[in-house]
């Protein structure tokens, strides 16, 4: 990985478990895009949470937290819908867990595969996040859907609302679009999005 926000804040000294050190420098790095937005609104985190964050795990990197917004309201209806449904999936109960809830919520709502969206190197990283933080919820989704495909169809059968076009997926003809595979490029190389080039002038500033 080129040495972007991401690689600068993996280096500085922190705390915290390595991989979940590494889902949140992901999504600290892919969120800060240079827009001027604080990172309160790419990571649905209050200013509260996210300064619990970055004293955790970044605590050498105290610029990350500056610009807050004082709130941050749901960017669309099903935000908050999302967030309750991987919390009623913690497994360990950890703060971590609620971070993360509010963080793919959050991310969810972008354009791209859910992994490219939280800055991951690949959806095997996502998958290992759901069974490490959110295991019931993995474990529902036994037939490897789509992460966002997934979510949004648990969404809608708690409300009772039937999406599928076909009783069950072997008949059905969008079976691809649920199941095909989620390649692209990680949001963090060098040549997949202009993000990289604002990380890394601001990576000096605040690692």
């Amino acid at each position: 990985m080129p040495s972007d926000l991401h690689g600068g804040l993996l280096a500085a000294p922190g705390g915290g478990d390595p991989f979940d050190r590494h889902l949140f420098a992901c999504a600290i790095a892919v969120a800060f895009d240079g827009s001027g937005e604080p990172l309160t609104r790419g990571l649905g985190l209050s200013p509260e949470d996210l300064a619990a964050l970055i004293g955790r795990y970044f605590p050498h990197s105290p610029g990350l937290l500056s610009g807050l917004s004082r709130r941050d309201d749901p960017l669309a209806p099903e935000e908050p819908d999302l967030r309750a449904l991987l919390l009623d999936f913690r497994t360990h109960g950890l703060l971590e867990e609620v971070w993360l809830a509010h963080i793919i919520a959050r991310r969810s709502l972008g354009s791209n595969h859910l992994w490219q969206d939280l800055g991951l190197t690949g959806r095997d990283d996502l998958s290992r996040l759901m069974r490490r933080h959110f295991l019931g919820l993995a474990e529902l989704n036994h037939r490897d859907m789509k992460w966002k495909k997934f979510f949004y169809r648990e969404l809608c059968q708690r409300e009772g609302v039937v999406i599928c076009k076909s009783p069950n997926c072997e008949v059905c003809t969008d079976a691809a679009l649920c199941f095909g595979a989620e390649d692209g490029p990680s949001l963090l190389t060098d040549t997949a999005l202009s993000q990289t080039r604002q990380c890394s002038g601001s990576s000096a500033k605040i690692s």
